[in-house]
């Protein structure tokens, strides 16, 4: 591979001058986002595809930031004992970084050792951010170690270009690259994939895998807010367990083929029974179609109140048909923080007592519940509150705003959702002080 001059780099450099500009760095940890941690001539600079330990040439991609610039990998000059063929060779480090496919950013760590860079970020983020020290072991999925953390996707999106061209978009950019297979996904999707293949006048093709349904491909165009028309609903099929969840297909479901399962036991088993009552005004925030109001459903039975609320309107009405066997169930269109502000400001003596008897689930986006939403659930003051999270930064942000708000930290739990990328899952459990 070509190489741009290698250059010396001073603090009081112009960054512009420099994008582009080659330089060896030394690789000492690792930085939320699937970026890791160099430091030149007192700059820190996140550079992608490489790990801590090891010594690359790295191109400077982004000068912009006074405290920060961002450098992809080139060569790896000294290679980590825990480096290892990518898993993806269209990502590998081994092609120029404007033609390596994106989301497999942790494909050339062996995981083990991924697992241990998602553990320290998130126990990293709790103590800067949360003011937590906690120790967190990230549990493997089955099935993903014997696979080499690959088969496991059940949704994939491929992105086509104005002139048809079918494929992922490169690492950190927009750009189309046309691959020859898709070893994350499972294989009765990636058989799908129309490889090589120019399909002009679509925007994307979606290849969904449902566990209880057909395998298909649906293309489509972004609607950009211009079609104000609903789309017909388009059921398929999920299976969790003996449990099956009617899903819209272009709805959100968990991607892992083991997800949904492992994060409903998850979020039923940590739940204090003790705290538990299923009078109470207990609530599945961001419920989606029902799966942790059914999960909770299913260990305290039955009669258990509970209402999914859920922006989504045509998840709602799934959400209603999946939780239709529990008499205490009931499902809500309403975005989470209108919601709670409406439920806080009507709320009288009997309510307040159901609330503050309350279970509440919460897997918000990947931003976090935020502020709004943990005051308002504050002021509610439910026993216990179990939040389900996709972004360990966001969820320490929030245990820190919990905090000030009296409620604690009592039990994590963090899985490997997303192998050979660095997403990692964590389910979490705050109880009042």
């Amino acid at each position: 591979m070509a190489q741009s001059k290698t250059q010396r780099i001073v603090s009081t450099s112009r960054g512009s001058e420099f994008v582009g500009t080659v330089c060896e760095l030394d690789i000492t940890n690792v930085a939320h986002g699937g970026v890791f941690v160099a430091r030149h001539e007192g700059r820190v600079i996140f550079v992608a595809d490489t790990l801590p330990g090891e010594r690359v040439l790295a191109r400077i991609t982004d000068a912009s930031q006074k405290s920060f610039w961002r450098a992809d990998t080139v060569e790896v000059l000294t290679p980590s004992a825990d480096r290892q063929e990518h898993v993806w060779s269209a990502a590998s480090v081994t092609r120029d970084p404007a033609q390596r496919a994106g989301g497999a950013e942790f494909g050339h760590i062996k995981l083990a050792t991924q697992r241990d860079l998602k553990a320290f970020v998130l126990e990293d983020s709790l103590a800067r951010m949360g003011k937590i020290e906690r120790r967190v072991e990230v549990e493997a999925l089955e099935g993903d170690n014997e696979s080499q953390g690959t088969g496991w996707r059940t949704r994939v999106r491929l992105h086509v270009d104005a002139d048809g061209k079918v494929g992922p978009y490169a690492a950190r950019s927009h750009n189309i690259i046309e691959v020859e297979d898709l070893p994350l996904a499972a294989s009765r999707i990636a058989e799908l994939a129309p490889f090589g293949k120019r399909i002009p006048g679509i925007d994307f093709i979606d290849l969904v895998g449902p566990s209880g349904d057909s395998a298909r491909a649906i293309a489509g165009n972004i609607d950009n807010g211009k079609n104000k028309k609903r789309p017909a609903p388009e059921p398929i099929t999920e299976k969790v367990g003996k449990r099956a969840f009617k899903v819209d297909v272009r709805g959100f479901w968990q991607v892992h083929r083991h997800a949904a399962a492992t994060l409903s036991e998850a979020v039923s088993s940590v739940i204090d029974e003790a705290l538990f009552d299923p009078r109470a005004a207990n609530h599945d925030l961001y419920g989606g179609v029902g799966l942790f109001a059914a999960a909770v459903g299913d260990r305290f039975g039955s009669t258990t109140r509970m209402t999914s609320v859920e922006s989504d309107e045509m998840a709602t009405e799934y959400a209603l048909d999946n939780l239709a066997e529990w008499v205490g169930a009931r499902a809500v269109t309403a975005r989470v923080d209108r919601y709670l502000d409406s439920v806080r400001r009507d709320l009288n003596a009997v309510e307040k007592a159901r609330y503050a008897a309350a279970t509440i689930v919460l897997d918000p986006p990947r931003a976090g519940a935020g502020k709004e939403v943990v005051n308002s659930l504050a002021e509610l003051s439910p026993a216990q509150l179990v939040y389900v999270a996709c972004d360990p930064v966001a969820l320490a942000r929030d245990v820190a705003l919990f905090a000030e708000r009296g409620y604690q930290l009592e039990e994590l739990r963090a899985f490997d959702l997303f192998p050979n990328t660095h997403h990692v899952e964590a389910v979490a459990r705050f109880v009042k002080n």
